[in-house]
């Protein structure tokens, strides 16, 4: 099963230097009955990138969370077992938690934000609380972080990326 993590960029240089993504237990997203009903699609990519979506949802909440770290969503794509995935939080689609550590030789991608969009994210992550509370305002700015891409790379290139 794939399950998207999401991290910071200390956090893929943590886990990169521990050759794991840790430590338990791990939060991420995947393709949950709950997601497949709140998106409402039967195509497995469309529903693979709604669950890479909200894990960079959970990257800028780690961002909002952690003010030192670069303002650039970063999410690892792993390959686990379904074994090792039980349900999340049940108010957020496709939400699961990982109760082991995953070998970063499981990721099968990372994914980042470009440069470009370290101001948008970061006004993102600076306006999630308010956002949270109900300010739309502060939601719109959230939701411009989607309007980035996060660009692909290689598992080999994550030296280069921290």
């Amino acid at each position: 099963m794939r399950v998207y993590v999401p991290l910071t960029l200390p956090g893929l240089a943590a886990a990169h230097q521990a050759g794991e993504l840790g430590p338990a237990p791990l939060n991420g997203c995947a393709v949950t009955p709950a997601l497949r009903e709140w998106y409402r699609s039967d195509d497995l990519e469309e529903l693979e990138y709604a669950a890479l979506g909200r894990a960079a949802q959970g990257s800028l909440r780690l961002l909002a969370a952690d003010p030192a770290a670069p303002r650039r969503r970063v999410v690892v794509a792993v390959e686990v077992p379904e074994g090792a995935v039980a349900a999340g939080d049940p108010g957020e689609p496709g939400a699961v938690r990982l109760a082991r550590a995953v070998p970063l030789a499981k990721a099968a991608a990372v994914h980042l934000d470009a440069e470009e969009a370290a101001a948008e994210v970061a006004a993102a992550a600076a306006a999630l609380d308010a956002a949270d509370q109900g300010d739309e305002d502060a939601r719109f700015t959230v939701d411009s972080a989607d309007d980035h891409e996060l660009m692909w790379f290689a598992v080999q290139e994550i030296p280069n990326l921290i």
